[in-house]
């Protein structure tokens, strides 16, 4: 059974930074596309940023420039570097692993950008 497991939410100011992780157990790690989505109180889930098993990466429009995903495949762990954040950043934010006709989430975790 494929675990995800989200860590590194917290408070934040705005203007300062987060590392999110999500590292996964029982699966291929490597074979997955990995995504980080977002989902803030009466908004629909967003996808903020994808990388595939080849390593390439998109984002979506409102964290370009500002946010940024990587993977340790040795560590079957992915990442979200999140700088420059907003009070609009504000969100559970929950990692995804995809292949073929498997989907696995994490819990989630929480990130609140407040002064």
């Amino acid at each position: 059974q494929v675990q995800l497991v989200e860590s590194g939410g917290g408070l934040v100011q705005p203007g300062g930074s987060l590392r999110l992780s999500c590292t996964a157990s029982g699966t291929i790690f490597r074979l997955y596309t990995m995504n980080w989505y977002r989902q803030a109180p009466g908004k629909q889930r967003e996808l903020v940023a994808t990388i595939t098993s080849g390593g390439s990466t998109t984002y979506a429009d409102s964290v370009k420039g500002r946010f940024t995903i990587s993977r340790d495949n040795a560590k079957n762990t992915v990442y979200l570097q999140m700088n420059s954040l907003k009070p609009e950043d504000t969100a559970v934010y929950s990692c995804n692993a995809n292949v073929g006709l498997y989907n696995y989430w994490g819990q989630g975790t929480q990130v609140t950008v407040s002064s």
